[in-house]
């Protein structure tokens, strides 16, 4: 299939699974694309892992280790690779943390977060999206009003691949229904306070006040709200 092909796929898949099950949307394209189908995951939790598993078993779970990760959430990526039916790849940015100090100056995340997020996350992941033709990721629509708009599938035009995101209608309460009825791996963060989880140093991820946003810890300050990921 040509781009155009799987353009025309995805806006179309994008109207008719809009009212479908995360698990249908998940079928739908495990069955569309085979092995060229991914999931991707920041081990915030592993709830769409987890629903890829039951309709796809091994299905590859994508992880970006940054370098500046909790070790909590290295710890959970290493909990899923060993209890779940996936696998589990680790991409990696070009630069180790101390390559990178040496070529750009220390601390970059507090100096240009943008800079940093495009050298540890965005540049490895579209690296290792290249191996496949569609890609799901954990987007909610209720997470913050940059997401409040994001198709179950669309047309990825940066990577030029199908970009799902199987649970873009639920909200927190479903996530929470779900992770206590399958007891799906959390991040042990998430108990401490935190609601959305990145990289570790204090300008990249804290805990929100009460009231605030879900994701209002992450670039806090900064005006920043996104990665660059999914822009």
């Amino acid at each position: 299939m040509t781009s155009t092909d799987y353009e025309e796929l995805a806006t179309r898949a994008g109207r008719e699974l809009e009212e479908a099950t995360p698990q249908e949307i998940l079928r739908w394209a495990a069955d569309t694309f085979g092995r060229r189908f991914c999931v991707t995951s920041s081990m915030e939790d592993a709830v769409v892992a987890h629903l890829a598993s039951s309709v796809f078993p091994g299905v590859d779970v994508v992880f970006l280790d940054t370098g500046y990760h909790f070790a909590e959430t290295i710890g959970t990526r290493d909990a899923v690779a060993a209890t779940m039916p996936v696998n589990v790849i680790t991409l990696t940015p070009r630069l180790s943390v101390a390559e990178q100090d040496a070529e750009y100056g220390p601390n970059l995340h507090d100096r240009d977060p943008d800079l940093c997020c495009s050298l540890r996350k965005v540049e490895p992941l579209n690296r290792g999206l290249l191996a496949y033709d569609a890609w799901a990721t954990g987007l909610r629509r209720d997470e913050s009003p940059t997401r409040a708009g994001t198709p179950v599938v669309a047309w990825d035009p940066k990577r030029r691949k199908v970009k799902i995101a199987p649970i873009a209608r639920w909200t927190q309460e479903d996530v929470d229904a779900y992770v206590a009825a399958n007891g799906v791996l959390l991040n042990p963060l998430l108990w401490e306070g935190y609601t959305s989880i990145g990289c570790s140093p204090l300008s990249c991820t804290r805990k929100p006040a009460e009231g605030e946003d879900v994701r209002a810890g992450r670039w806090s300050g900064s005006g920043k709200t996104e990665c660059g990921i999914h822009l």
